[in-house]
Order: structure tokens, then C-alpha cells, then sequence
């Protein structure tokens, strides 16, 4: 009955992180993993969260106490990292990130002894990069993805920085951010749990803003200034790292400096290119074939193996290689523009430009319609009977073809519920 009790507790966990679009698919692995991360009863209470960002007080109502017990229960969640609480208009509001980017990351961002994470981190690979479901269902579901790409900016010719918007820029972000932490890259970390890291800079990931500053708070980022951010982007640049972060214009809360070997995103984008599981920069290399040599240093710099080498067909030199660009999973990064010894690389803008939403709110939007979601952030709170049953009932509604759907809101006379059936198919 004890086995009974607690599965269901984190069965119920489980179901509340995949009613958020960036959702953790089931298996004995994530349970594994989230009873490292949680006690039974932290997962029955954490279950019953809102997905919108909420105060003590609905949280004490929600959980059935008073405030003080469940200002308590926040507070010891969100010194592990659990929760973000965060500053909204000077109220103080908690917030239940995703697993990804959000409570993985953040459990191995320092090193810490009250949890094994030599073992998570075994987990987090057997999870992240053995099981696929996490990963596929993180990036290749929907056309809006989590993250983006900004280009390399030291590569940037002075006509290419006139078409390079301020959110593009991953320095704009550093000088701009209310708040700048840096904590130890997750991914490498993880590697070296498993013998496989890099020499890649442990120290670099950074994050922004109100994710920051509940980070620095409880002591997973360290605060930097202005001047430090932008000394470790350089140092990013110089090991040839990629700037990958929030898919966001404004108050970007994360911007991670990836290798390829160790980091999930640029593996995603090995694994599944074709299906753009990220959003790329708005540029493309373009290569000068009489200036390539043929070296090879920038198939060996690209992260994602879009640029690789082909035989150059010389009518004297059959050994003669030279570089060729696939466009369809490029990240237009620019990192292979830096390597090149003969300066024959160069960025293009792209044919069309890459859409970005505007904030975490309109990307969660979006990614929510796509993935046949919506229904949960408007019925956000699934403690209550009456908002379960709304979002079921809105979920088959949303499923239906068009007609079927004018019939359903005819009989339930709700204008909201037409407006909502309409925005979806826009």
C-alpha cells in the first residue's frame, strides 16, 4: 500500500509538469529522478500548483492551511531550486519551472552534497540522452521552440550589424538584464558525472532577470556585473561555444554557452535537424570556394555537423576537400566564420526572417496551441474539480472540425468560448 501511495504521488507529479508545453514524458526514469528531487509529500503538494506564477495566499488555499505553514513549505522548495520566486510588480509570486530549462538544470548548477549528483546526473543521461521521448517531445513538437540562437557577434561585418536587431544580440541581453547570474553549465557538469565532459568553461551559465535573481538569492548563480558578463561571453567566444537561449525578445531568463559535445540542445539539433528543433539566427554562412583550402577546421568547429567536407574535384589534386554548407540545420551561429584561416567564410542574411515571440508569455501561448494545450492555462488551477472538468471539456472541443466546434459553442452560449476556439485556429 506505502509503494501504492507514493507512485501515485508522483504520478501525480508527472501529470502536473505535462500540462506546462515544456512537459517531461513518463517513464521509470523520471520517477527515479524526481524522488531524488522530491519527497512524497513536497510531490502531492507541488502537483496541485498552478502553472501561473501564484502567491503564499493561493497556495495556502489550494493546500487547505494557513499562510505561515505554506509561506514555509514555498520557501524550503524554492531554496532548492525547486520554485522561483520571483518579484511581479513588487508582490512576491512563486513560479514552478519546467524541468527543462528550469529544475534539472538547476539541481546540478553548483555543487551541493544534500542530494547524490553523480546518480542524477547518470539518470539525467539515461532520461535525456538514451530515452528519446524527453528530448523529442522538448524540441521537435510545434513550430515554437524553447530556445534560440544568436549569432556570434564578433564575426559580424559592419553590413551584417546593420540587420542585427538589439534581442539578437546575447551582449544587448548582459546589458540590459535587471539582474545577471552564473552558475556551472548543467550539461557539462552532467558529463562529468559520467566521465565524458569537455575542457570546455564550467563556469558560464548565465541567467537573467527575475530567473536570476530568485538564483542568486538561494545561491545557485553567483552575481555578476555588466563588465564580467560580457568578459565571459568573450571567453565563450574564444572556445568557439554557441549562445543558445530563451526563444524570447524581451527579459530573457536564460542564455546558455554550448558545446557540441556535452550540451542537449546542440545534440537535439544532431539528432533532429531536419525537424528545426531550434530557432536559428537569421544569417547563413556563405563559403568563397577559391579562398577554401580545404582544412577542414570549420566542419571540425561546427556544433551541429552542418557544415561538413567534400571533394573539391580538382582535375589535379583528387585529395583537394573543400567546405559545404547544409543549410537545413544550420544555426547561422557564425562560429565556423571565426576558425577559418583564409577569411573564405561570410554571413548571409537569410531569405526570410526567423519570428521570435515577444515574451515567455506569448511563447508559452504558442507553444501550448500547437501542441493542443491551451486548455490548461486557462483552467490553470487543476486543485479544483470545476477547472478540471472546463479544461477536459475544452480540450475535445478544441479537437474538433470546425463545425463540429460552432455547435459545441452555440449550446454552451459562451462568447469567451468562440473568441477562444478562434484565436486557436489563427
Amino acid at each position: 500500500m506505502a509503494h501504492h501511495t507514493i507512485k501515485s504521488s508522483y504520478k501525480q507529479l508527472e501529470e502536473r509538469l505535462n500540462r506546462f508545453p515544456q512537459g517531461a514524458p513518463p517513464s521509470e526514469t523520471l520517477y527515479k529522478i524526481l524522488k531524488i528531487l522530491f519527497s512524497e509529500k513536497e510531490a502531492q503538494f507541488v502537483a496541485q500548483l498552478p502553472i501561473k506564477p501564484f502567491s503564499v495566499e493561493t497556495a495556502s488555499r489550494i493546500w487547505r492551511m494557513d499562510r505561515v505553514s505554506a509561506q514555509k513549505i514555498l520557501d524550503e522548495l524554492a531554496g532548492r531550486a525547486i520554485l522561483l520566486d520571483m518579484d511581479y510588480n513588487g508582490v512576491q509570486k512563486y513560479v514552478l519551472p519546467p524541468p527543462m530549462a528550469g529544475f534539472f538544470e538547476f539541481s546540478i548548477m553548483r555543487t551541493r552534497g544534500d542530494i547524490d549528483q553523480k546518480l542524477l546526473s547518470e539518470l539525467y543521461y539515461q532520461y535525456l540522452n538514451i530515452e528519446e521521448d524527453f528530448i523529442k517531445g522538448l524540441f521537435v513538437h510545434g513550430e515554437t521552440q524553447l530556445g534560440r540562437v544568436f549569432v556570434h557577434e564578433p564575426v559580424l561585418s559592419n553590413g551584417n550589424a546593420l540587420h542585427v536587431l538589439d534581442y539578437e544580440r546575447a551582449s544587448e541581453v548582459i546589458r540590459t538584464a535587471s539582474h545577471r547570474g552564473i552558475g556551472m553549465c548543467y550539461c557539462r557538469h552532467k558529463m562529468e558525472h559520467m566521465g565524458k565532459a569537455c575542457d570546455a568553461p564550467m563556469d558560464i551559465c548565465m541567467t537573467f532577470n527575475g530567473a536570476a535573481a530568485s538564483l542568486i538569492k538561494h545561491g545557485y548563480a553567483r552575481a555578476v556585473g555588466i563588465s564580467e558578463g560580457l568578459e565571459l561571453l568573450q571567453q565563450a567566444y574564444e572556445h568557439n561555444l554557441v549562445q543558445f537561449g530563451e526563444n524570447v525578445r524581451e527579459q530573457v531568463s536564460f542564455i546558455c554557452n554550448c558545446c557540441g559535445c556535452c550540451c542537449e540542445a546542440m545534440i537535439a539539433a544532431r539528432r533532429f535537424g531536419m525537424l528545426n528543433p531550434i530557432h536559428t539566427t537569421n544569417f547563413l554562412p556563405k563559403i568563397d570556394e577559391e579562398k577554401c583550402s580545404g582544412c577542414g577546421k570549420c566542419a571540425h568547429t561546427c556544433p551541429v555537423e552542418a557544415m561538413t567536407m567534400v571533394s573539391a574535384n580538382h582535375p589535379l589534386h583528387d585529395e583537394k576537400k573543400k567546405a559545404k554548407l547544409n543549410e537545413d540545420i544550420c544555426l547561422g551561429c557564425g562560429v565556423c566564420i571565426r576558425s577559418c584561416p583564409t577569411k573564405a567564410l561570410g554571413l548571409a542574411s537569410r531569405k526570410e526572417r526567423v519570428i521570435t515571440p515577444v515574451n515567455s508569455t506569448h511563447r508559452i501561448v504558442m507553444m501550448a496551441i500547437e501542441r493542443g494545450m491551451l486548455q490548461e492555462l486557462i483552467f490553470d488551477n487543476q486543485a479544483f474539480s470545476s477547472h478540471r472538468a472546463m479544461a477536459a471539456i475544452l480540450s475535445v472541443i478544441l479537437k474538433l472540425p470546425p463545425i463540429k466546434q460552432a455547435m459545441a459553442s452555440k449550446q454552451m452560449k459562451s462568447r469567451y468560448l468562440e473568441t477562444l476556439i478562434t484565436r486557436f485556429k489563427m
